[in-house]
């Protein structure tokens, strides 16, 4: 029987993440054949950790949405069908209407991620419309809170003064009222993007495009109104964004690299943008400045547009973020084990053991799954662990699973421990195979018997 290693693993120094975020306003289109670029999956000098995608202007007719509450959306499922070899799982996901946010995770990492809570905020028709708004993810990553936004803000250059009032507002409405996090400002970090739907303002339209052409982006970055309001607004000043070194955005002709040439001829605009904010120390004096917390730490290595997409009238844009942490958790709350040889003639008997501040429910489970799962319901088979318990002794539980839920495949599998009182993976094991059962072949009748 396998045994519990009571030594506590030693605390590691710090560990470093890579994540990559992507918005992209896709204007009702399906997506294209070749996401390479976008997801980096081409730089080879690039191990990313997690994904954070947010979507604007997903396909919202009534038949489109119906599909889609029946079965994943084709984006969702396109970003699955590409990632999952790659070993990321969807750990979260929540649509409004027009508005997706998509979290994905390499699987080392799913017993240090906790979802807290999704939210939808609509903000278009007085609130009760969802085709403007946010939606929210927020999640515990290594023992720190990550609040995750994708929003769609009102366009227009004269509308400047409604989008401030809806970041405000998306702002105010993600306040979860958990006592160890009361307001979205407690959180260690804060991801904001999407179409903000800033314009420049002032410059007309062909000195707009005359700059881009030549390249000289200084006067636009003046007159930007995200830029402008940063300077105005103590709260707005505290999110961060890499510098625009890349064209403007927004209007392009579709299945064109060129601006807007309908009869509105829309001015070009840095529309889609990213942000970040980290939460600040407390400060003894008022002459002290704050600072981001010594264990917890943000920097952006790249922030670019993929011009070379064409399906919308937006160009996408990412940002590749390296965060440093040192975990406050950085030992998985369940330990999978399991015994001996695995085969497909026998039940599979399963080993597990959970930390001491581990609160178990009738209802968690822990799931089968070939590698490459596409996210947490992708089990070819599971078990309720109180249904199916076979003994609980010092601090080692085992649980079973009948042998007609093994597949009979030559793939490699995982055991995930599904929490359901955290909504989240609490912890998996290692790879390994299960051996296929063995046929012994009879002999044909009449058939003379090999000699000795």
């Amino acid at each position: 029987m396998a045994t519990v290693n009571p030594r506590r693993p030693t605390e590691p120094s710090g560990r470093k993440l890579s994540i990559h975020v992507v918005t992209w306003n896709i204007a009702s289109e399906a997506p294209p054949l070749d996401l390479n670029d976008l997801l980096q999956l081409n730089n080879q000098n690039l191990n990313l950790d997690m994904y954070v995608i947010g979507l604007q202007e997903m396909n919202c007719g009534i038949m489109s949405l119906l599909s889609d509450t029946a079965f994943e959306d084709p984006w969702s499922s396109f970003f699955m069908e590409v990632l999952s070899p790659l070993s990321f799982i969807k750990v979260s996901s929540v649509r409004m209407q027009g508005l997706l946010l998509l979290v994905f995770a390499k699987y080392q990492h799913l017993p240090f991620i906790q979802i807290i809570s999704t939210k939808s905020i609509p903000t278009g028709f007085f609130g009760f419309w969802g085709n403007k708004g946010g939606v929210n993810i927020c999640l515990k990553l290594y023992g720190y809170y990550v609040s995750i936004i994708n929003c769609h803000l009102p366009p227009h250059v004269a509308n400047n003064d409604q989008r401030l009032e809806h970041f405000d507002q998306i702002l105010e409405m993600q306040n979860v009222g958990r006592h160890d996090i009361p307001n979205i400002l407690d959180h260690d970090l804060i991801l904001w993007f999407g179409d903000l739907n800033f314009r420049i303002e002032d410059f007309g339209l062909h000195f707009v495009r005359e700059s881009i052409k030549n390249r000289c982006y200084t006067d636009l970055w003046q007159k930007d109104q995200l830029n402008i309001a940063k300077r105005q607004d103590p709260l707005l000043r505290e999110f961060q964004e890499g510098p625009l070194r890349f064209p403007p955005t927004y209007k392009f002709d579709k299945n064109s690299d060129n601006y807007d040439t309908s009869e509105k001829k829309r001015k070009p605009a840095w529309t889609d943008r990213i942000l970040w904010r980290l939460k600040r120390q407390p400060h003894a004096g008022s002459y002290t400045p704050k600072l981001p917390a010594p264990n917890f730490s943000l920097s952006l290595k790249s922030y670019i547009s993929h011009m070379m997409y064409t399906i919308s009238d937006h160009k996408p844009v990412s940002g590749t973020f390296d965060l440093e942490v040192k975990p406050v958790v950085f030992i998985p709350m369940i330990t999978l084990m399991h015994e001996g040889l695995w085969t497909t003639e026998n039940d599979i008997l399963i080993s597990y053991s959970s930390t001491p501040d581990f609160l178990s429910s009738p209802w968690d489970w822990i799931g089968l799954y070939k590698v490459g799962l596409r996210h947490i319901n992708d089990y070819v088979s599971f078990v309720w662990v109180g249904d199916n318990q076979v003994s609980s002794n010092d601090g080692l539980n085992q649980v079973y699973i009948n042998v007609n839920n093994i597949p009979e495949t030559e793939d490699q599998f995982l055991l995930c421990y599904y929490s359901n009182s955290l909504q989240s993976v609490a912890g998996i094991s290692n790879p390994f195979k299960i051996q296929p059962r063995v046929i012994l072949q009879e002999d044909p009748p009449g058939e003379a018997q090999p000699q000795i």
